[in-house]
């Protein structure tokens, strides 16, 4: 891939509005100095008109010369002959920067070849055309065709095709290069995560086990909140496996998503709150972006109300639409306008994963109390 398509559309278009230039600049050169050299006595007759018509395709056809380059060629050499048997003595320009494009393509033999062949063709163009004797058409067409503009029209195209490539292989090189660092990274993160805060989350998740095991055993009630810290614990842990995993891009544990929301409403409702899920539209395939997106809010907003909201209620909304998702989750807490918090990292977490997929996160307490999050995620603009 060419650096210029990898630069994208703009890139792109720029380079057509340059291609179109240079064609119409080429033809209309060609024209004019056609009909500057022409005499014609009795107005142009059907010969003329076919040579006119040749000069300026050889000149407008170069518009295709990035996207076609062995086709302009043939077409370019073809029209330079065709006007010069016409009788037109003008340089084959557009020939020269179709040899440019064919090389700068990489069809160095194939370019050789068809300029041998044009210094085959045009002597007899010439002497088709009554110019000359053959000496005299052997002469002239080397003129017109300025071997030497040749050979430099190779040459540049053969320069820039070579810096182009240089050019790729250093970008490749950077794009391996960030890719390793960043393999790199996610590695020493992922031993960090293992040596530090595995250890802290096992401690705590068998602590719980234990002490529920020891009062289930005595027939001792078991505080909710034990309950709580035990499930919690073994959440923490088995995210932080996934995590890890994902981390040293192991893919053997698929990501939560949109069909794990269940699961969160139900250890929701293991704490202590009173948590509905209520589906509305057609559910349909969404990006994987998005499927993750949508368990992320739904947790970390249930993670909210659990730990500061106070309430004992919790709805959460899914809303399937054609081109885009909706999720609302609402609780009953004792937040308002003048207490609840509209900042911080979970929060700041959730809107940077809504906007990175061109969505709208909108977190605030209600006026009549309780809190409120709701994101709209498109799926047709979702990278």
């Amino acid at each position: 891939m060419s650096s210029a398509a990898r630069s994208g559309p703009r890139a792109e278009a720029r380079a057509a509005v340059v291609d179109i230039a240079i064609a119409v600049g080429v033809g209309a050169a060609l024209l004019i100095t056609g009909l500057s050299r022409q005499r014609f006595a009795t107005g142009p007759d059907p010969v003329d008109l076919l040579g006119l018509a040749l000069l300026a395709a050889g000149g407008l056809v170069l518009v295709a010369r990035r996207r076609a380059p062995v086709a302009v060629l043939a077409v370019t050499g073809l029209c330079a002959a065709g006007y010069q048997a016409a009788g037109f003595d003008v340089p084959a320009v557009a020939f020269l920067f179709a040899v440019h494009a064919a090389v700068r393509a990489g069809h160095r033999t194939l370019t050789i070849a068809a300029g041998v062949a044009m210094l085959a063709a045009l002597p007899v163009a010439a002497l088709v055309s009554g110019m000359s004797d053959l000496g005299g058409a052997l002469a002239r067409s080397r003129g017109a065709l300025e071997i030497a503009w040749l050979i430099a029209a190779g040459a540049a195209g053969e320069a820039l095709r070579q810096a182009e490539r240089r050019a790729d292989e250093a970008e490749r090189t950077r794009e391996e290069t960030a890719r390793r660092r960043a393999d790199e990274e996610r590695l020493r993160i992922a031993r960090e995560l293992h040596d530090s805060l595995t250890h802290q989350i096992s401690v705590i998740k068998v602590q719980a086990e234990v002490a529920v095991h020891v009062a289930r055993k005595r027939g001792e009630h078991i505080p909710d909140a034990l309950l709580a810290i035990q499930a919690a614990g073994r959440e923490a842990s088995r995210e932080l496996r996934a995590t890890l995993e994902a981390l040293r891009d192991d893919g053997t544990t698929p990501p939560r998503g949109l069909d794990d929301v269940p699961e969160l409403m139900e250890q929701a409702r293991r704490i202590g709150l009173n948590a509905t899920l209520k589906v509305e539209g057609h559910p349909h395939d969404v990006p994987a972006a998005v499927d993750r997106t949508v368990y992320r809010v739904v947790q970390e907003s249930l993670t909210n109300i659990a730990r500061h909201a106070h309430a004992a209620t919790a709805s959460v909304g899914i809303d399937w639409r054609p081109d885009a998702l909706a999720i609302r989750v609402d609780d009953d807490g004792k937040a308002t306008p003048n207490t609840a918090p509209t900042s911080g990292f979970g929060l700041l977490g959730m809107r940077e994963r809504v906007t990175a997929l061109g969505g709208r996160l909108r977190a605030e307490p209600r006026p009549d109390g309780g809190f409120t999050v709701q994101a709209e995620l498109p799926l047709d603009r979702t990278p």
